[in-house]
């Protein structure tokens, strides 16, 4: 009797607050696939180009190749030579990222997904949740508080823009622990 081994892909997800290493982490497990010689492809969203707009880099300026893209369905054209897609920024694509994660998955392919799982103001920052609940493997990063020193799980906006997405790094966050976090309370539209 012949067995037919069937290979199964998955979800992984990498979340937790700015500068917890989560980008680090992404490109450690991608590093590891290409040296297993699996073919691998990475993704990060347009909005986020702080850096580069071909490579994701980590806030310690750690580097892989990476496509650029502005919506999630580009994935599945661009991954399907790929046994590890990676997608980095995760909470900058819409809804429709868990979908194209599940078609990987069921494709047989391993999906690393990073991203910010609360806002700035302390509120689960979709699709990272939804992710989340469909993943078979969950990885929360942690960082230090810069006030306390304590692990750190909040993403403190230290201007006082109110928009839901303001790219930057330690000019506009920092990581707070829960103690230390004050969430923002956005103010209605009109009011002072």
């Amino acid at each position: 009797m012949n067995i037919l081994k069937q290979h199964t892909g998955w979800i992984e997800v990498i979340c937790g607050s700015m500068f917890s290493g989560k980008t680090e982490e992404l490109i450690r497990r991608m590093r590891r696939a290409m040296i297993a010689r699996q073919r691998i492809e990475l993704f990060e969203p347009k909005i986020d180009i702080r850096y580069s707009d071909k490579e994701i880099v980590s806030h310690d300026m750690q580097k892989v190749p990476s496509h650029t893209i502005s919506k999630p369905k580009q994935i599945l054209d661009l991954a399907l030579e790929a046994q590890v897609v990676g997608i980095d920024e995760a909470q900058f694509f819409d809804k429709s990222l868990v979908k194209i994660c599940q078609t990987l998955a069921n494709m047989g392919k391993r999906v690393i997904v990073a991203g910010l799982d609360q806002d700035y103001r302390g509120i689960p920052f979709e699709p990272i949740p939804e992710l989340l609940a469909v993943a078979e493997y969950i990885t929360k990063t942690h960082t230090i508080c810069v006030i306390f020193g304590n692990p750190a799980n909040h993403t403190q906006r230290i201007t006082s823009d109110t928009d839901k997405v303001v790219i930057g790094a330690g000019e506009i966050y920092e990581a707070r622990c829960r103690n230390c976090f004050q969430p923002q309370i956005d103010k209605p539209r009109g009011k002072k």
